[in-house]
This record gives C-alpha cells, structure tokens and sequence, in this order.
C-alpha cells in the first residue's frame, strides 16, 4: 500500500520534447540558432532522402563520444533520423548525460521530405 502511495507522487519520467517539421522550417527562416544532428548513418544521410542543410552527421552509435561537443553547443539541439525512434533513443541519452534543451523531429526525415 505504501508503495502505491509513493508512485502516486513520483513525477512521470520525462519524454523528449517533439518538433514538428513546419515549427522547424520557420524556426530556421526566422534566424532562429539550432544545431540539427542527424543520427542515421552517413549512406543514409547522404543517402535518397538527403539531408537538412547545415545539419551534423553523428550516427547514433557515435553519439556517446561526441556529448562534448554537444554539451557545449550554446544553441537547442534538434535530433532527426529517419522516423523518429533513433532520434528519440539519442534524445533520451543526452538527457541522461545532462543535455538539455534537446528536441526531435517529429516523423524525421519522411516528415521533412512531405512522405
């Protein structure tokens, strides 16, 4: 009983937060400062469905050892991949690490690409 207790009063984990592709697309015409990270793989990112200009290629197997980097990217940080499932495994290791200010676009690249 007093464990059900408890887990009324726990704060749900928190999920990351989700971009839609059109917030993204006037985001970026309006100026605003974002470093987009892709975390597919380089075939993939230079692959058919290309890529957003200016992103950064850092597969998600690469990603734990460039938190660095990210940490101190001073802007948000907006994860895309395909869909959105590696997006949102790689928003959730950032988290982990203490990354805020993380977004994922939501749908990924086929949502970028009008699919």
């Amino acid at each position: 009983m007093f464990a059900r207790l408890l887990q009324r009063f726990r704060r749900p984990a928190a999920g990351p937060a989700w971009l839609d592709p059109d917030e993204l697309r006037q985001r970026m015409r309006r100026g605003e400062m974002h470093l987009v990270v892709d975390v597919r793989g380089p075939d993939e990112f230079d692959g058919p469905l290309g890529h957003i200009a200016g992103a950064l290629n850092i597969p998600l197997p690469a990603l734990a050892g460039r938190r660095s980097v990210l940490a101190g990217a001073g802007c948000p940080i907006v994860l895309v991949c395909l869909t959105d499932k590696r997006s949102s495994q790689a928003a959730a290791e950032l988290a982990a690490a203490g990354i805020g200010d993380v977004a994922v676009l939501r749908g990924g690249m086929r949502a970028w690409g009008g699919e």
